[in-house]
C-alpha cells in the first residue's frame, strides 16, 4: 500500500484536512468557476433564451451524472475503509466493480436520453422558444457524459486512497480547458450554444484520459482489474446501498429543477426561468467550496473508521463543520449585500437583474446553516451508514423543497417559488441536527484509551 494511503491514519488531523480539503476546494472552485464562465459566455454570446435552455437541460444532466457520482462515492467509501483495514485486494476488487458499473450505466442512460430527447425536454418545461436551444446543447453534451461519468467516479476513488492533488488536477485540467475553449467556439467560430457544448465534450474527454493515465501508470495504490462479464452482486449491493444517498440527492435535484421550472413558467415566464438558471450557477459556485471540505474529510473519516481510530473521526468532523459553516456564512454576507451586481455580471436585461435581486435574497436567506447540513450528509456516507445518509440526502429536495415549490406559489405567486428554498433548508438543517444530536456520544466523545492516544498525538 502506498504512503498516500497510510498517512490517513497517522498524520495530525488539521494537517490532513488542509492537505485533502485545499486541493478538493481548489478543484471544486475551478469547476464552479467554469460553470459561471460558461453561463456568462452563453448569456453574452447567445442570449436570455439560451440561458433558460441551460436551466431546462440541467435536470437531465443531473440524472445521468447521478449514476456516476453514486457509484464513485459508494465505491470510494468502501475502498477507504478497506485500505484502513489493510485489505488491499478487496479494495482493488471494489475498484473493478466501480469501473464496470459506471461503463454500463452511462452508456445505457446516454442512449435513452438521445432517443427520447425532445419529449424529455418538453416534460422538463421547455417552451417553444427555448426547446431548439436545449436540443442543440444536449444532443452534443450527452456524448461527453460518457467521459464525465468515468472521470467523476474515478476521481472519487483517487480521493479515497489519499491522493487529493491528482483529483484536484483532473478537475483543473478539464475545467481550465473548457474555460479557454468556450469563447473560441462561441465567439470566434460563431457556433453559439452548440459551440459551448462541443468545448465541454472536448474538455471532459481530456479529463478522462488524464485520470486513466494516472491509474494505468501505476501511481495509485489501486489498479485496473477485469472482473469478468458478471459482477459480484454482494459488492454491487454494497456500492449501491452507500451510493444511493448521492443518487437520490442528485435525482431529487433534477426533480426539483423540473418542478421549479414549471412553476416559474406559470408564474414568471421565460425570464424567471433564465433568472433561476443564473442563480443556480451562482449557487453551485457558492456550494462547491463546501463540497471541497466534505470531499476532503470523507477519506480521512472512512480510513480512520475502518482502522478503529474513532477519536480521529471525531476531530475531523469538528474541523469540517467549522470550516463549512464559515464558508456558508461568508456566502450569505456576499449574496445579501451584492445580489444586483452579481446578476448584472451575467445579463444586461433589466428585468433579469431586478427580478434576480429579489430571488437571490430569498434563496440565500438562511445560507449559514447549509454547511452543517452538507458535512453531516458526507459524514454518514463516509461511515457507511447508508440509511441515514439516504434520509439526509432525500430530505431537503424531495421531502421538503419540491412540495413547498408546488404549494407556496398558490399563495405568494412567483415569490412563493423563491421562498420555498430557505424554508426547505431550515427543515433539512433540523433533521441533520437531530441525527448528530442522537449520535453525539459516538461522534464527539472519546473513551479513556482514545483520549490518551489523542494526548500522545498532540504532545508528539
Amino acid at each position: 500500500m502506498k504512503q498516500q494511503s497510510t498517512q490517513l491514519g497517522t498524520e495530525k488531523i488539521p494537517k490532513l484536512m488542509v492537505r485533502f480539503s485545499v486541493p478538493a476546494f481548489i478543484g471544486m472552485f475551478v469547476m464552479a468557476f467554469y460553470n459561471i464562465a460558461d453561463t456568462f459566455y452563453i448569456a453574452r454570446g447567445v442570449g436570455t433564451l439560451a440561458v433558460a435552455a441551460l436551466s431546462i437541460a440541467f435536470p437531465l444532466q443531473l440524472i445521468i451524472t447521478a449514476f456516476a457520482a453514486a457509484i464513485g462515492i459508494g465505491g470510494a467509501s468502501i475502498i477507504s475503509r478497506r485500505l484502513g483495514a489493510g485489505k488491499l485486494d478487496e479494495a482493488n476488487e471494489v475498484f473493478g466493480h466501480v469501473i464496470w458499473l459506471v461503463g454500463l450505466l452511462s452508456v445505457l442512460m446516454v442512449t435513452l436520453a438521445l432517443t427520447f430527447l425532445e419529449p424529455i425536454l418538453i416534460t422538463f418545461g421547455a417552451t417553444e422558444d427555448v426547446l431548439p436551444y436545449a436540443e442543440q446543447y444536449l444532443s452534443i453534451i450527452l456524448f461527453g457524459s460518457l467521459f464525465q461519468a468515468f472521470a467523476m467516479s474515478a476521481n472519487n476513488i483517487v480521493r479515497s486512497e489519499g491522493n487529493a492533488k491528482v483529483a484536484m488536477l483532473t478537475m483543473i485540467v478539464s475545467a481550465g480547458l473548457n474555460i479557454i475553449l468556450d469563447p473560441i467556439f462561441i465567439f470566434v467560430l460563431d457556433m453559439g450554444i452548440s459551440g459551448a457544448a462541443i468545448a465541454t465534450v472536448i474538455s471532459q474527454a481530456v479529463g478522462a484520459v488524464w485520470i486513466f493515465y494516472y491509474f494505468k501508470m501505476g501511481k495509485s495504490s489501486l489498479s485496473f482489474r477485469w472482473i469478468g462479464l458478471f459482477p459480484d452482486l454482494k459488492v454491487v449491493k454494497e456500492i449501491v446501498s452507500i451510493g444511493s444517498a448521492t443518487f437520490v440527492r442528485q435525482v431529487a435535484g433534477s426533480l426539483m429543477f423540473i418542478a421549479v421550472n414549471w412553476m416559474l413558467v406559470i408564474h414568471g415566464g421565460e425570464t424567471a426561468v433564465a433568472i433561476f438558471g443564473i442563480i443556480n450557477r451562482i449557487m453551485m459556485f457558492a456550494i462547491m467550496p463546501m463540497f471541497g471540505i466534505v470531499q476532503g474529510m470523507q477519506p480521512i473519516i472512512g480510513y480512520n473508521y475502518g482502522a478503529q481510530l474513532y477519536h480521529r473521526v471525531s476531530d475531523t468532523l469538528k474541523i469540517g463543520i467549522l470550516a463549512a459553516s464559515g464558508i456558508a456564512t461568508f456566502v450569505w454576507v456576499i449574496t445579501m449585500i451584492f445580489p444586483a451586481g452579481m446578476m448584472a455580471v451575467f445579463s444586461t436585461d433589466a428585468s433579469v437583474v431586478d427580478g434576480g435581486e429579489t430571488a437571490m435574497r430569498w434563496i440565500f436567506l438562511v445560507a449559514p446553516i447549509i454547511g452543517f447540513q452538507m458535512v453531516t450528509g458526507g459524514l454518514y456516507q463516509a461511515l457507511g451508514k447508508a440509511k441515514i445518509s439516504f434520509i439526509l440526502s432525500m430530505s431537503r429536495q424531495l421531502i421538503f423543497l419540491i412540495p413547498l415549490v408546488l404549494i407556496l406559489p398558490s399563495f405568494f405567486g412567483l415569490v412563493g417559488v423563491w421562498l420555498a428554498f430557505p424554508i426547505a433548508d431550515a427543515f433539512a438543517f433540523l433533521l441533520s441536527l437531530f441525527f448528530v444530536w442522537r449520535d453525539r456520544k459516538q461522534l464527539f466523545q472519546k473513551t479513556p484509551a482514545q483520549a490518551k492516544l489523542r494526548r500522545a498525538e498532540v504532545n508528539g
